[in-house]
């Protein structure tokens, strides 16, 4: 079977990885690169032993596949040409701008039968692959998705840029539909959110707690998840996954402390988790999720199998984003709206938390 020709349109910080992968999987041959800062393009397909393309539309009758790797404003004119043309298409996250961008991506795509995923790359954590292999039924959810300022994805806020990843594993982890969605956060940089935090409540009686911030000191990524079956805790960065459970004598019988000595108390304290709490620890590291997104691609656009993340799980995960920013844009500071609303609102400081050594000396 001769090679899938695949190009990569954008290549900045993550694009650059994307032709990084591609180039080295035996299955693609990486016909380009495309990027509307011609050096950058250069450099990249120089290193990877490609062809580098400022107008993605020269690429459209040479290649077999394609990932869209372009800010967020510009995936739905980039990826529906694609489409268009026939061309199956990875679009990273989120899906489009807009609900109504998204639906015209999803509806095209059916339209005109090719393969498109959507780069919710988190789907392909090992970690949270290995968590939906075992039977639970989330109850109580808490996701925080933290990390420094970078310069990038400055076209969108918190919200699409790190929340959305959280919103689609709740979905795809717990189902919906969601019933209604509260939402708090506030602007640091202004243009967009950069911190915020969503209280979720779904129709099946669970209830998610999701926060996100990009001017946070370290990065942070985790979910926690409370279930009748047990507790389950994620840890992104470190690939990691924490199971505990019920011993079966604790099902049965159930722990009852009213009736215990001090000493029972004590030799409890050291005895619970272990057994009465059987505990787990998983070490994930079987490989990078963004390797994994890219082979599974592959191997959909070859076989024709369904993608892990459709468009339309991508069109549900932004349609919910949008429902965060809309409560987002409502919420009154003071409990009414003579006040200050929304993100770019904030009640006056009453007085500074602290003061820096010296600087009250110097005023």
């Amino acid at each position: 079977m001769r090679q899938l020709r695949m190009a990569v349109i954008g290549v900045g910080h993550l694009g650059n990885h994307h032709a990084r992968i591609l180039s080295g999987l035996p299955e693609v041959e990486l016909v380009g690169v495309v990027d509307v800062n011609p050096a950058q393009a250069a450099l990249v397909a120089e290193r990877l032993n490609t062809k580098a393309y400022s107008d993605y539309t020269e690429l459209l009758d040479r290649v077999d596949a394609a990932t869209i790797v372009v800010p967020t404003i510009y995936h739905h004119i980039v990826t529906k040409t694609f489409l268009e043309h026939g061309i199956p298409v990875l679009v990273e996250k989120p899906i489009a701008a807009t609900v109504e961008q998204a639906e015209d991506i999803v509806d095209t795509a059916c339209r005109r039968g090719v393969t498109l995923q959507v780069g919710h790359i988190e789907r392909f954590n090992p970690a949270f692959e290995e968590l939906q292999r075992r039977p639970i039924q989330p109850k109580l959810v808490e996701a925080e998705r933290h990390g420094p300022f970078t310069g990038r994805s400055t076209d969108i806020g918190a919200v699409l840029d790190l929340m959305i990843h959280d919103l689609d594993l709740l979905l795809s982890l717990v189902g919906g539909p969601v019933r209604d969605v509260s939402a708090i956060g506030a602007t640091v940089f202004g243009g967009h959110e950069d911190v915020v935090n969503a209280r979720l409540t779904f129709a099946n009686g669970c209830i998610a707690h999701v926060t996100a911030s990009r001017v946070s000191p370290k990065p942070k990524r985790r979910l926690r998840v409370w279930a009748p079956e047990g507790y389950a805790g994620i840890d992104f960065v470190q690939r990691r996954l924490t199971l505990v459970q019920p011993s079966d004598a604790l099902r049965r019988q159930g722990l009852c402390t009213k009736d215990m000595d001090i000493a029972q108390k004590m030799a409890l304290k050291d005895e619970i988790f272990g057994k009465h709490l059987e505990t787990l620890d998983l070490d994930c590291n079987q490989g990078d999720q963004l390797t994994s997104e890219l082979r599974h691609f592959v191997e959909c656009v070859r076989t024709g199998r369904r993608p892990r993340v459709t468009g339309a799980d991508g069109l549900a995960a932004l349609t919910l984003a949008e429902r965060v920013l809309a409560a987002l844009k409502q919420h009154t500071w003071e409990g009414h709206d003579q006040g200050p609303i929304g993100p770019f609102e904030m009640p006056k400081p009453i007085g500074r938390l602290f003061e820096l050594p010296g600087k009250a000396e110097a005023a």
